[in-house]
């Protein structure tokens, strides 16, 4: 059986301020044509499909049009939400949907029902577990601890359970889950896994992921969640974002996935290009010789980030920078650069905090108050205050 793997979509973001929908749409457009030309049993869509829980109108009118082009392909497609979207907001309609053979899995009760295809092989099971977040569905899925883990274990349980009265005995299974997962058991290693800046923290507690472990035993888990296209184990997979959404994101090859599950066999994993608005480059040097130097020439018609190495930020860098090369979207002054205080380039409130999580930033503020940073304990109420205030907007979503 083959499939199409992809997530991430985050319809409606933008990038340095640059509007994405018109890339997005080519996405679309081409991701229809690839399941066509590819032959493919179904489209599998591993979360995130909005970039906000309220999407804007923009956005949605996008979502509408693929749901249509999707619907057309007269092949199901599988999709759950992420950390991203408002589940609820998602699943409105879900029912009606699935008569169009598209199957929206937005709430963690139906994580073990799954959507059964059949090719001369027999029959593949998939299901789709939305993302958790696991102070809110801890109970609802009697998971042993509100972690990452525990409320992942309790869902696979689930689904093994449904597994093993299906008929005939070894049913082939597919996953789909929004999650950062690793290899290994996740528990004490640092992640071996490649991560972007434009992903959302989801750490509980201050630990984000989970090993790979808990995906045993199934054929092929399609993930969503890191940006980058990556293999975790030979049965596990991400497809990444189809489009870059941040500068640390330039030297991935945007793809979606094409899996083909044979019995008895890890799946065979095929990585298809999508296309591209521009391309992403980061070039840094004095600010002179970026603007003069001929082999700087084709960057032109590139999005680029600028990190300058003078010992002074220089007066109008980005205008300068952007008579030259139009698509200059972000410019990092020097580190430690007199910045005088009235000039334009001036790192805004938002160019100061980038790269910084919620904790860093609290952390940074009792440091620079005080003079000394947090202790242990501290650090620890810190966190707890975090993962608070990122659960309360979760919940304000489903009131």
């Amino acid at each position: 059986m083959r499939f199409l793997h992809t997530s991430d979509w985050h319809l409606g973001r933008r990038f340095h301020g640059e509007d994405l929908i018109p890339a997005q749409r080519a996405f679309l457009d081409h991701m229809v044509a690839t399941a066509r030309t590819e032959a493919v049993d179904a489209i599998l869509v591993a979360g995130d499909i909005y970039d906000r829980a309220i999407p804007s109108l923009d956005a949605v009118r996008l979502f509408n049009r693929a749901l249509h082009q999707l619907a057309d392909l007269g092949m199901p497609i599988i999709m759950i939400s992420g950390n991203h979207d408002s589940a609820h907001r998602l699943g409105v309609g879900s029912g009606l949907f699935a008569r169009a053979g598209i199957h929206l899995r937005t709430d963690p009760d139906t994580c073990d029902v799954p959507v059964v295809l059949h090719d001369a092989d027999g029959p593949v099971a998939v299901y789709g577990i939305p993302y958790l977040e696991p102070s809110m569905v801890r109970t609802q899925l009697e998971a042993e601890a509100a972690s990452h883990r525990a409320v992942l274990t309790a869902a696979l349980h689930k689904i093994h359970a449904d597994l093993t009265n299906r008929q005939p005995a070894g049913t082939r299974s597919v996953v789909l889950a929004h999650a950062f997962v690793t290899s290994g058991t996740g528990q004490s290693e640092e992640p071996r896994v490649e991560e972007s800046a434009s992903e959302r923290d989801i750490s509980v507690g201050g630990v984000a992921h989970v090993g790979a472990d808990v995906f045993d035993g199934i054929d092929y888990v399609a993930l969503g969640h890191l940006h980058g296209p990556q293999k975790i184990t030979d049965r596990v997979y991400y497809s990444g974002s189809p489009l870059p959404y941040s500068f640390s994101e330039a030297a991935h090859t945007k793809s979606v996935t094409l899996v083909d599950l044979t019995p008895g066999t890890a799946p065979a994993i095929t990585r298809l290009p999508c296309p591209a608005p521009h391309r992403l480059e980061r070039i840094q040097g004095l600010l002179e010789d970026l603007l003069n130097d001929p082999a700087h020439e084709t960057l032109k018609d590139a999005w680029l980030e600028v990190t300058l190495t003078d010992p002074a930020l220089p007066f109008e860098a980005m205008a300068r920078l952007r008579r030259r090369f139009p698509h200059t979207l972000s410019l990092k002054p020097p580190q430690r650069a007199f910045i005088p205080a009235q000039t334009t380039d001036t790192p805004t409130y938002t160019e100061r905090l980038q790269d910084r999580t919620e904790l860093d930033i609290a952390c940074d503020f009792i440091t620079d108050l005080r003079g000394s940073a947090p202790t242990p304990d501290e650090h620890a109420l810190l966190q707890q205050a975090v993962d608070a205030a990122r659960v309360n907007e979760l919940q304000k979503e489903t009131v």
